[in-house]
């Protein structure tokens, strides 16, 4: 169930973009509108970044093998990367391109009908994937929008919520290129546009690489998890003191744990190893993403500060 809700984002923002980016081409052609090519090369290029999101979501389940003992969970983090750097280079890039050369070479707006159309009906679709990106943040964040994309360690939902936020700020800003550029007659509004759409595509790329690289070096879980870990710990009979746990994610729904505990002089060694099965227990029950639990005992008379 939790697999097919990760995809699901991702799959509506391709059904999305797929549907778009052909009339957007068309749209371009026709008004003859740089910032409506800006957008059309936008969509392509969503289309190809959710399609190496779902390459690296089912490559991420791979089981663990020799090679790599934890799992591939981390994949799915290297393809958001990837996503991150063909948004900033091909997306911004191009977009910045375009808008240039329309403001030193200007080129006439043709018919706006279908440009206007066009953007309608993609602001609908890219409507779809955001709304279920957004309901997925509601379910695994808490606090305000940004804390909620930062805490979220799913590239399937933060990275379709910042690319379609993008193209629907994209395509007003398309909108109010072609209106003015007709409206007023200056085709430089058009190329103004693209730009626009440029630089708001090439900040959402930073967004994600800054996001992805996180994940990547290995971003422990959120502090209230390990806060209560710590307490679950603590709150055993055999157990003297902790150490502050050190937490990893190897995946969206995946965490590493590495915890030192403290037992009582007292205890025996078979105490000691109940203990141990009894907090596993209770950690896992209380939070099932961490998945992989090593504890470390310590005799009493050692101590953990360092």
């Amino acid at each position: 169930m939790a697999a097919h809700s990760s995809k699901l984002p991702v799959l509506a923002a391709v059904g999305g973009n797929c549907a778009i980016a052909v009339t957007k081409f068309v749209a371009a052609a026709i008004s003859g509108s740089s910032a409506m090519l800006a957008e059309a090369i936008h969509s392509v290029l969503d289309t190809l970044n959710q399609l190496l999101l779902l390459y690296g979501l089912r490559h991420s389940r791979k089981p663990p093998d020799a090679l790599f003992p934890f799992g591939y969970g981390r994949e799915v983090y290297f393809w958001s990367l990837i996503v991150a750097v063909l948004l900033f280079s091909a997306g911004g890039g191009m977009a910045l391109y375009e808008g240039i050369v329309q403001l030193i070479h200007p080129r006439p707006l043709q018919s706006a009908f279908w440009a206007y159309l066009v953007l309608g009906i993609a602001a609908v679709c890219e409507s779809v994937p955001l709304a279920l990106s957004w309901r997925a943040l509601g379910r695994r964040g808490r606090g305000g929008l940004l804390q909620r994309l930062h805490d979220s360690k799913d590239p399937s939902v933060f990275v379709v919520f910042f690319e379609d936020a993008a193209a629907l700020l994209g395509l007003v800003v398309a909108f109010l290129g072609i209106y003015l550029g007709h409206k007023l007659g200056n085709p430089h509004y058009d190329g103004a546009a693209s730009i626009l759409i440029g630089v708001i595509l090439c900040g959402v790329a930073l967004a994600l690489v800054y996001e992805s690289r996180g994940l990547l070096i290995g971003e422990s879980a959120d502090p209230a998890v390990t806060e209560t870990i710590a307490s679950i710990a603590a709150r055993d009979p055999a157990v003297a003191a902790v150490r502050t746990p050190l937490t990893m994610h190897l995946g969206p729904d995946e965490i590493l744990l590495n915890l030192e505990v403290e037992f009582r002089t007292h205890s025996p060694a078979d105490e000691q190893m109940r203990a141990v099965m009894r907090i596993e227990e209770a950690i896992r029950s209380a939070h099932p993403a961490v998945k992989r639990i090593f504890i470390e005992a310590r005799p009493r008379h050692e101590s953990l500060a360092h």
